[in-house]
């Protein structure tokens, strides 16, 4: 066990933290630091970013390290592609393995399984390592048990992609090789914690403050506002794909007033807060591309409202090439895909 898995015992339940039916008194703790942070990022400029940080250079150092017979099974081309999965290094799912060595398996050693881990935790903002941890205890069993990975091209070239897959987790690092999307491509994180079926407060699940954030802001709507911030029927959650003319479901961001669009500017840095500092920029960035928050629409589904009490387990953010998709009912899984233009297609 490593020390991030013995550490997480001292943080909070998200129970604690955020009960369902009080939430309005926590959400103050957001701040204006958040909308700060928000306006931070979205100003960021990425094109002074190393096209090679830690994370990519270890990505390299496992490549070489692997043995002839191991790049046979985990390494591929760039397009490769299958019949049942399509182009493999672009395809997300909420439950699966893209290759068939899980990392605590025999397949690597010792030393590969570190470089794995400095991997992930490179791609991961510190202030989550542990939550991550926790999803990871909950949802496979541990760190490396039931997740593989696969690279795509040559490690160190100007295009290759390290993808790391598992129950709740498709997560790459891509060195920034794919110019026009965010985080690599399509990513997918989730948790189960204790439960399948998590009940109204979601008790102990790290990814339950992005829905507190969100449903912060449909307490801020009036009552025109809410009846077009909220949407029927659910989607399909794995239905990320691109729609470059929508049209979209909720309420679009610019019909919302400046203190309203600041508690989205909210809401938007809690959820990219998760990830290392270079890919929150690509994900804004290709949002600014698409037009800004003001090109994005808020919607609220009201079919999966586990308490019966207005706080949305279900909900998403959406505009022509981004999409983040919350469903939090049962439990939490989230598909994110955004890119700086919606010709990208999804293979989910």
């Amino acid at each position: 066990m490593s020390s991030n898995e013995k550490s997480f015992g001292s943080i909070k339940p998200q129970s604690q933290q955020h009960p369902r039916r009080s939430f309005l008194a926590s959400t103050g703790a957001i701040g204006l630091a958040g909308i700060a942070g928000a306006r931070d990022l979205l100003a960021s400029p990425i094109a002074n970013a190393p096209k090679y940080n830690t994370p990519e250079s270890l990505v390299k150092n496992l490549y070489d390290s692997l043995s002839e017979s191991q790049r046979q099974s985990v390494c591929f081309d760039w397009d490769h592609s299958t019949k049942d999965r399509g182009l493999l290094r672009t395809r997300i799912a909420n439950n699966w393995n893209i290759t068939k060595p899980t990392l605590l398996s025999d397949f690597y050693t010792s030393d590969q399984r570190e470089i794995v881990k400095a991997i992930f935790e490179g791609i991961i903002d510190p202030s989550w390592h542990d939550r991550f941890y926790k999803q990871f205890k909950d949802d496979m069993g541990g760190w490396g048990k039931g997740q593989s990975l696969a690279i795509f091209g040559t490690p160190g070239s100007d295009r290759f992609e390290f993808v790391l897959t598992g129950r709740h987790s498709t997560l790459r690092c891509d060195g920034n090789t794919q110019k026009h999307v965010a985080f690599g491509g399509p990513i997918f994180y989730g948790h189960a914690a204790g439960s399948d079926d998590e009940g109204t407060d979601h008790p102990g699940n790290v990814f339950w403050e992005q829905s507190i954030a969100a449903n912060g802001v449909y307490q801020m709507l009036d009552g025109k506002q809410r009846k077009m911030a909220e949407v029927a029927e659910s989607p399909r959650e794995e239905a990320v794909g691109f729609r470059p003319s929508g049209p979209f479901p909720g309420i679009p961001v610019s019909e919302l007033s400046k203190d309203q669009r600041q508690e989205i500017q909210k809401v938007l840095a809690k959820l990219v807060e998760p990830f290392r500092t270079v890919d929150r920029q690509e994900a804004l960035a290709c949002l600014d591309a698409q037009g800004g928050l003001d090109k994005l629409h808020l919607a609220f589904f009201t079919d999966e409202d586990s308490g019966g009490d207005k706080l949305w387990d279900n909900w998403r953010l959406e505009g022509p090439s981004f999409v983040w998709h919350f469903r939090g009912y049962p439990h939490v899984h989230v598909w994110v895909n955004i890119a700086d233009n919606p010709s990208v297609p999804l293979n989910a």
